[in-house]
């Protein structure tokens, strides 16, 4: 049986129909997919964790979310899902190797253990199984009360479960330890780093000289002369008292002797001079003239804070003011034991040698005495920080980390501060914005101490 011929132009309107069908239904499939792949597609690049359905900004740092690029057919398909767990999360320090053209940039990577989360950046995964690879539990802590921790998990006193806190890379206990008191290690990222101009200086052994620079006048000091002259006399009649056979007399001589010592000593004597002049046969008497030799005697006041400084042996330059570049060389002799109580000085005594008779009993001279501390540690003096009560030291120990250290110091010269505890050789002390560190650490000590506030991830 012959069928009837169906006419073309009904089948051409057929053929556009089944066209325009599929093409509504694969628009609709297109319209649905995209609706699917806007959802949950935006992230924190500092954050990975956080996910947002629309653009806008992170709600940890801030930071501008960006949108994830849509995986390829199957990739889904090749990793099974894993259970979700209800666990907090976990911040950690990824030293990223492959940002900033290959410059070391810290990454502040969130995670919750148990999850594998991947750098952003260099596609390294930084928790596998729940712990950092590599790193050890510090101590147990409630991220609602940054400043609580314990040494094993269990709940807070807030009710919470306990995180860990992992020991990272160039984040050790010991470096907590080390926090003096009311300051806290913090994060610095390299935009603000830059922004605030912080730089930095090497730790290092080098000879300081510290010259302590005072006025100095040469002696016209009839009173030393005159203890000098009765010390001797004192010690001639021992010896005679000790021919005789009278026990009496030889005591008397003794103490005649021992409070001819006392005297020198109160006049600034040491010991060690003293015994020098038993040796005499007659008093100085260039403490009155200069000798024909041209030998005077310099005294000059010390402060209070600079005797550490000065001993006998040393060496001095005398200036004349009368005749500028003229400079006599001495030594230092001895320093007086009594302290001056309204200038809260101590006067040395040094001899000098004045081979052309320039200088008089009386006259004032500029004196330099130069100390030289020999190899010691030292930094710039603007990388220490005077709080007023304690000496402040930031140590940069990379990837964006800086650790206060409470530093003991001794001579400050030639632009340097001595190092006597608190630094080791070969690490960086910052020596520019020591004042904006020092403020973010104190803020960040304070916070903590409160045992409150976000959780905070470095400025």
């Amino acid at each position: 049986m012959t069928g009837k011929r169906i006419p073309k132009g009904v089948l051409i309107l057929m053929a556009v129909a089944a066209i325009a069908a599929a093409g509504l239904v694969l628009t609709r499939n297109r319209w649905r997919v995209s609706q699917q792949e806007q959802a949950g597609v935006y992230y924190c690049p500092m954050h990975p964790s956080y996910t947002s359905d629309h653009p806008g900004n992170c709600p940890i740092c801030s930071m501008r979310l960006v949108k994830r690029e849509a995986e390829p057919v199957g990739a889904s398909a090749a990793t099974p899902a894993q259970p979700a767990k209800e666990t907090r999360d976990v911040c950690h320090l990824h030293n990223c190797p492959l940002a900033h053209a290959g410059q070391p940039c810290p990454m502040l990577v969130v995670s919750k253990p148990g999850e594998a989360v991947v750098c952003p950046i260099c596609g390294k995964h930084i928790v596998e199984g729940g712990t950092a690879q590599g790193a050890t539990i510090l101590y147990w802590t409630d991220p609602m009360m940054p400043g609580y921790r314990s040494d094993k998990p269990g709940k807070s006193p807030m009710g919470m479960d306990m995180i860990p806190v992992y020991e990272e890379a160039g984040v050790s206990s010991e470096a907590s330890a080390v926090s003096p008191a009311g300051y806290a290690s913090i994060l610095v990222t390299p935009q603000k780093r830059q922004f605030i101009g912080v730089t930095t200086a090497p730790v290092q052994r080098r000879t300081i000289t510290k010259v302590i620079r005072t006025v100095g006048q040469i002696a016209n000091d009839p009173e030393l002369y005159q203890a000098e002259e009765e010390y001797l006399q004192a010690l001639h009649a021992l010896e005679q008292a000790k021919v005789g056979t009278i026990p009496e007399v030889t005591d008397g001589a003794q103490r005649l002797v021992d409070a001819g010592r006392l005297r020198l000593r109160r006049l600034g004597l040491s010991e060690d001079f003293i015994e020098d002049i038993a040796a005499w046969t007659g008093p100085d008497q260039s403490l009155l003239l200069a000798d024909a030799s041209g030998r005077v005697w310099l005294y000059a006041p010390i402060y209070e804070f600079e005797l550490p400084l000065v001993t006998s042996g040393q060496s001095v330059t005398a200036e004349l003011p009368s005749t500028p570049g003229k400079k006599l060389s001495g030594t230092i002799r001895s320093i007086d034991p009594i302290l001056d109580a309204t200038t809260r000085s101590a006067r040395l005594r040094a001899v000098l040698t004045d081979p052309d008779h320039l200088l008089k009993p009386g006259m004032f001279v500029n004196v330099e005495v130069a100390v030289t501390s020999g190899d010691v540690l030292a930094v710039p003096e603007e990388a220490v920080f005077d709080t007023g009560i304690k000496r402040i030291v930031f140590v940069d120990k990379g990837q964006g980390l800086f650790e206060p250290r409470d530093v003991t110091v001794g001579i400050k010269a030639d632009g340097y501060y001595e190092i006597k505890a608190g630094l080791a050789e070969g690490e960086l002390a910052v020596t520019s914005s020591n004042f904006l560190i020092d403020s973010e650490s104190r803020l960040k000590a304070a916070i903590e101490g409160f045992g409150g506030g976000e959780h905070a991830h470095g400025p």
